[in-house]
């Protein structure tokens, strides 16, 4: 930009106590006053050479006549703008602006307003955005002779905005994350009073027994079990009994997410780390769930390229965002859990050996309830049970719809006898009792073991189904007593069926 010309347009004393008014040389590397006492104590002329003067303030100042026509700027200006003198000196800021040397320039509004004017300005030189300050300079007559203005850079400022912004973002989601996380507590809570271990076989005692031994420890667990044998409810269990228990419990289904999304919900990513990705990232599960328990439902399921990821996890306790480059420490316990046969997954090389024998530490196998039917029975009461209360009914199973439950092989398990129970309370009258006839038209031909042999009549299969029952009762109470407790038959009724039935009852009293 133009600089006074020292013969004609150079300041005098007046002009200089005008910029220290305007308290424009407070932020520079040289105070205008230390300046004026510096001339007052050498003496110097006050018709001094202004360019000097002017290159020592810090700030940029552009200074124009009446018309906008440019007469000056100083060293500063140039720096922050990225301009030269030779493209503003004696050019009108007007034409300058139109010709897109730069935006918003507060002196065309000094002399339309005659009053100082304030604006955020940018060179389309360099893209600098700066604070401007324009101010009016009267003569004697009362019209503007000059108009001073002075410009701060403000980019780094606007800069640490975003980048501060962009953080205030991030605890923003990360403040929710901690919501949802309590809130996944609070819920889990319920779940666990609204879905509690129900059992009474000697198997699932033992299951039990393992939750209670290993839930105190952050050992990785492996829960395994087919679908539906409830592997979620017993990962519930694990970490409401572990001392994460007030902590975030995050579940994730590896068969739920596509494969070339679930790294990104795993693990989070930075902003642009791959197209589609939110401007602001995106923090993963991992991140969510620190301090707590994760559970890695259907893990059998999870690709081979994030498997070695994991493995990261449990070995290191870090994991790196998509698109980060910097490691991001974390506490927490993993719990997985599958209906595969991961050693058959091994052997099939669909399966990391090494994150097998991570994950597996501390295996816990929930048996199907073909296999506990005394489990079958409690399980039947519970859901009846709520359903009962939830539709306002007070419906029942008879002993011939016992007998013809029992010989199903229930291949959803826990599941699938909680959706037929509330499906037949829910289309039943208020005091049904069901029977066979009842539960007969649920299972395809075929499905219900004990009615494959056609050569026996309703009364044998009832008598087959009768003697299992009984003797898988008595074999997992111990006594005739206890069975019949556990069948709520009175001890009588037990005894004379195991003899009229053919069960051999002096080796188990």
């Amino acid at each position: 930009m133009p600089g006074l010309h020292p013969s004609n347009d150079t300041p005098t004393r007046e002009f200089l106590d005008y910029l220290v008014e305007q308290n424009m040389d407070r932020h520079g590397p040289c105070a205008m006053e230390d300046i004026l006492e510096h001339i007052e104590a050498e003496d110097v002329d006050e018709r001094l050479d202004f360019y000097e003067i002017g290159d020592f303030i810090y700030d940029g100042i552009y200074i124009a006549d009446g018309t906008g026509k440019t007469l000056y700027v100083n060293d500063s200006f140039l720096r922050i703008t990225g301009l030269t003198r030779e493209i503003l000196i004696g050019h009108r800021v007007q034409d300058l602006e139109a010709q897109g040397v730069y935006l918003n320039a507060v002196t065309p509004e000094v002399l339309r307003q005659r009053r100082p004017v304030h604006s955020i300005g940018e060179s389309l030189c360099n893209h600098a955005k700066m604070l401007i300050t324009g101010n009016p300079v009267f003569d004697a007559d009362g019209q503007i002779k000059l108009v001073v203005v002075v410009e701060r850079e403000i980019t780094d400022f606007l800069t640490m905005k975003m980048e501060l912004e962009a953080i205030q973002r991030k605890m923003k989601t990360v403040e929710l994350g901690q919501i949802k996380g309590k809130r996944e507590v609070e819920h889990l809570r319920e779940e666990a009073i609204s879905k509690p271990l129900v059992y009474t076989s000697r198997e699932m005692q033992v299951v039990v027994d393992a939750i209670d031994q290993v839930a105190g420890f952050d050992t990785t667990v492996l829960i395994q079990g087919e679908t539906g044998v409830g592997k979620e409810v017993v990962a519930n269990q694990l970490h409401m009994k572990s001392p994460r228990r007030d902590n975030p419990f995050v579940k994730l289904n590896c068969t739920a997410i596509p494969a070339s999304l679930l790294e990104a919900e795993l693990f989070g990513y930075e902003k642009g780390a791959f197209t589609g990705a939110s401007s602001t990232g995106k923090i993963g599960l991992f991140e969510l769930a620190d301090k707590g328990t994760v559970l890695l439902d259907e893990i059998g399921d999870m690709p081979l390229e994030l498997q070695s990821k994991l493995l990261r996890v449990l070995q290191e306790k870090e994991i790196m965002r998509i698109g980060g480059t910097k490691p991001i420490s974390l506490d927490v316990r993993i719990i997985a859990a599958t209906h595969r046969d991961l050693e058959t997954l091994v052997g099939a090389e669909r399966f990391r050996q090494d994150l097998f024998y991570r994950i597996s530490i501390f295996p816990i196998r929930i048996p199907p309830l073909r296999e506990r039917p005394s489990d079958l029975l409690a399980l039947t009461e519970h859901f009846l049970k709520r359903y009962n209360i939830k539709y306002g009914k007070s419906v029942s199973v008879g002993d011939d719809g016992y007998a013809v439950m029992r010989s199903y092989g229930w291949p959803g398990n826990g599941r699938e006898l909680q959706n037929i129970i509330e499906r037949l309370v829910l289309i039943s009258p208020p005091d049904a009792v069901l029977d066979e006839n009842t539960f007969s038209p649920l299972y395809s031909s075929g499905r219900i073991t004990a009615m494959r042999d056609a050569n026996k009549g309703l009364k044998a299969m009832v008598a087959d189904v009768e003697r299992r029952i009984i003797t898988s009762a008595i074999a997992d109470a111990g006594s005739t007593r206890k069975a019949a407790d556990l069948l709520k038959v009175d001890q009588s009724t037990i005894v004379k069926k195991a003899k009229r039935l053919g069960i051999p009852l002096a080796s188990r009293e």
